[in-house]
Parts: structure tokens; C-alpha cells; sequence
């Protein structure tokens, strides 16, 4: 059961980041994990939540809303944010802004501005991340890396949004060399968005890339936060 073999795996977790930050003089308490609880029941949700863990994601708006409505006393009790990870299409950005408190998957200017329109209603600030489609890849979202900081910049203006960073995903391979080309163009990105003076009110201090395959290389290369679900609850086999 996931309840079960979920504290020993967070532990697994917790020293294979604390191992990748040691090879790169980094502390591990700059790395935010965020559980990914996909196609796994709410009682996966709340052992996270009993485990410790206070960031949690979904991909889909239909699940999230029915899981954490299920697991809503805990999520409210101990203040977990609720991050939005896929992609989101307009005409769910109503039913989305009701359950979670991040949206990292903002890959257009479109949705930026549905967002901004929704958030505007709320008075309150919602936390975004841009999507970069660092490994160039077709089927994949997002903003190239070389339009990213400049797309940005402009969603940063939109009144009712936080843009706090970047976010990317690497492609589906064990090809090493691969997964750190593709995160340190995300890094790239990311670094010359600090760089740059952007208005609203953007606070950037996030960036998100890294998942189950592949976040000791996301950490060695620049992440700050990490997308984790297999590593966490295992395949959705074992419930």
C-alpha cells in the first residue's frame, strides 16, 4: 500500500537530493518537492500530507477537484498549496482557480490572460510559472527558451498574476547528456529572467523542473523545485 511504503520512499527521496545538492555545494532545503498524486486516490493525497509533505499536484482540473474535495480537511489544516502541473486548457481556467493556489503550466499568452481575468475577480494574487519548452519538442507546451524571459515579461504585467519563475520538463530518456542539455537551457532561461527587470508583481525565486526519472541531474543542474510521483507512491499498480 502507498500509505504503507510512502515514508520509507520520502526518505530515499530526501537523501538522493540531499546527494545531488552535496556534489554541487548546494542545501538541500532550497529544493521544494511538490507530491504528484496522478491517477492515484485521495488516500495517496493524505498520506502525503501525514508524511509531511505541504506542495501537491495534480495534472487534471476534473480529478483534482474531486480528490481534494475529498481530502479537504487535512489540506486545510495543515496550509498545503496546491499546485496545477498540466497543461490547462481556457474553458477549465473558472473551475482551476477554485482548487488550486499555483498554475505552472502557463504556455501561452491566452491562458495567461483567461488567468488574469479570473484572478483579477479573487483580488488575490495568483502564483504562476511560465512553461519553457526547453527540450524543443514538438508534442510537448510551452514558450521556446529563446522567446521565454520576453513572453514573460509580458505576462508579468497581467493584473491578478505572481509570475514566480519558469517551469520545463525534460524529455522521456535515460540519456544522461540529454536530460542536462535540456535542464540547462531551462537554467539559461531562468537565469537571464532574474536578470531582467520585470514589472507586476513578479517575484522570481522558482524553478521547476525535475521528476521522478531524472531530478538528481534537474538538482545538479539549477532546479528548485521538483515534480514527484512515481518516486513518492510508485506505479498506480500498487494500490
Amino acid at each position: 500500500m502507498v500509505r504503507d511504503r510512502l515514508p520509507e520512499r520520502l526518505r530515499e527521496v530526501q537523501d538522493r537530493v540531499a546527494e545531488a545538492c552535496a556534489r554541487i555545494g548546494r542545501d538541500p532545503a532550497e529544493i521544494r518537492i511538490v507530491a504528484i498524486t496522478k491517477g492515484h486516490p485521495a488516500t495517496a493525497l493524505t498520506a502525503a500530507i501525514d508524511a509531511g509533505l505541504r506542495d501537491v499536484g495534480e495534472n487534471r482540473v476534473d480529478e483534482a477537484v474531486e480528490k481534494f474535495s475529498q481530502a479537504a480537511a487535512p489540506l486545510e489544516r495543515h496550509g498545503v498549496t496546491r499546485h496545477m502541473v498540466g497543461h490547462l486548457q481556457r474553458n477549465k481556467v473558472g473551475r482551476a482557480m477554485t482548487v488550486f493556489d499555483w498554475v505552472q503550466s502557463v504556455d501561452s499568452l491566452r491562458l495567461a490572460r483567461a488567468l488574469s481575468g479570473r484572478a483579477g475577480e479573487t483580488g488575490v494574487a495568483l502564483p504562476i510559472l511560465v512553461e519553457v519548452n526547453a527540450g524543443g519538442e514538438e508534442q510537448k507546451h510551452g514558450f521556446r527558451p529563446e522567446e521565454a524571459v520576453e513572453r514573460a515579461a509580458e505576462i508579468a504585467e497581467l493584473p491578478g498574476l505572481c509570475l514566480r519563475g519558469f517551469m520545463t520538463m525534460a524529455p522521456w530518456t535515460d540519456d544522461a547528456g540529454l536530460l542536462r542539455a535540456t535542464f540547462r537551457r531551462g537554467r539559461a532561461a531562468f537565469e537571464r529572467l532574474t536578470g531582467t527587470a520585470v514589472g507586476g508583481d513578479a517575484r522570481i525565486d522558482t524553478l521547476s523542473m525535475g521528476m521522478s526519472g531524472d531530478y538528481p541531474i534537474a538538482i545538479e543542474e539549477g532546479s528548485t523545485m521538483l515534480r514527484l510521483g512515481t518516486a513518492l507512491f510508485g506505479s498506480r499498480r500498487e494500490e
